[in-house]
């Protein structure tokens, strides 16, 4: 069973997601005095989120000062007919590969990649760009975070 879109949850829960979504250790107090509900509320509602798998998991974000030393860079990538799955395949093997998304318009994924240094960079593309079935590549380096959330 698929789990609810956010548009078909009920305000509480869309609250709820979006003060979870920027601190996820709120405390459940807290966030019962910020929704103005009871404490059991909030429990009970963050439990049936999780076992709807609206909520998926938890998770880390490190700082931008411990990432410097490492380059984070966007790929655009074109796919030949018939090869998404066997790119799919190989890409998911690459530890540097943080993300890889579907996507409408001119490409047809997009990768996150994160690699500790220009020259693993370097070779991260020319891996990817010589991947059969793989027909353009276009990159774009992270120079700067100026908003994040943490959604992506």
């Amino acid at each position: 069973m698929r789990p609810p879109r956010l548009d078909q949850l009920d305000d509480l829960d869309r609250q709820l997601v979006a003060l979870l979504q920027a601190n996820a250790r709120e405390s459940v107090a807290s966030l019962a005095r910020q929704l103005d509900v009871a404490r059991t509320t909030v429990i009970a509602r963050i439990a049936r989120l999780e076992r709807s798998n609206v909520i998926a998991g938890y998770s880390v974000r490190l700082g931008q000062d411990v990432l410097d030393s490492s380059i984070v860079a966007y790929v655009g990538i074109i796919i030949a007919p018939k090869h998404g799955a066997a790119v799919q395949k190989r890409l998911g093997k690459m530890p540097e590969v943080q993300l890889l998304c579907a996507v409408s318009g001119e490409f047809d994924y997009v990768a996150w990649l994160r690699a500790d240094s220009p020259d693993r960079l370097n070779d991260l593309l020319d891996q990817i760009g010589g991947l059969e079935g793989v027909e353009r590549t276009t990159t774009s380096i992270i120079l700067a975070r100026k908003i994040d959330r943490g959604t992506v």
